[in-house]
């Protein structure tokens, strides 16, 4: 009866180890199999459409918009000479000859002039925080924007940007 004495004053545990390895294992088995719901494009369509914060519709900001229409490419001259210009050369090259129309709005222009004076008028009656955009059409060259920018900052016009269009 002495060996059973032992065996029972004996304490007895239980090794824990498989049992957290198996609990790890399920676990990682759990996470690679789940699968999320994807809500990118549905997100908009839960969105309540009229009521919330502000139901009133915001008025769009009065924003100057003028285009750049080459009306005569002209041709490509020394900047120096007034001789035809030779692409191989590294010299500067202006346009003779050269037309270009501005469209502020509506209005037609054939000057920077003109241009001057109308945005000039349209400063003193739009907001301060107006957004002027530049619209450069085909062969229009960085001259031509540069020249219209000079003048839009002119007026202390800070909000400036550039729309760009393709046209074959």
């Amino acid at each position: 009866m002495s060996q059973l004495r032992e065996i029972a004053e004996q304490e007895y545990r239980m090794d824990m180890t498989p049992m957290i390895d198996v609990t790890f294992l399920l676990l990682i088995f759990f996470l690679c199999t789940i699968k999320f719901k994807t809500l990118e494009g549905k997100l908009s369509a839960y969105l309540p459409k009229d009521v919330g914060v502000n139901t009133t519709k915001a008025e769009p900001k009065p924003k100057i918009e003028i285009k750049l229409e080459v009306v005569t490419q002209g041709l490509k001259v020394d900047a120096r000479t007034g001789e035809p210009f030779d692409p191989t050369s590294k010299a500067r090259f202006t346009y003779k000859d050269r037309r270009v129309r501005y469209k502020v709005d509506s209005t037609a222009f054939e000057s920077l002039d003109k241009v001057r004076d109308r945005l000039r008028q349209l400063k003193d009656s739009v907001a301060p925080d107006t957004s002027v955009a530049i619209d450069p059409r085909k062969d229009t060259v960085y001259a031509d924007v540069a020249k219209v920018l000079d003048v839009v900052l002119e007026f202390d016009f800070s909000n400036v940007s550039f729309v760009g269009s393709y046209e074959k």
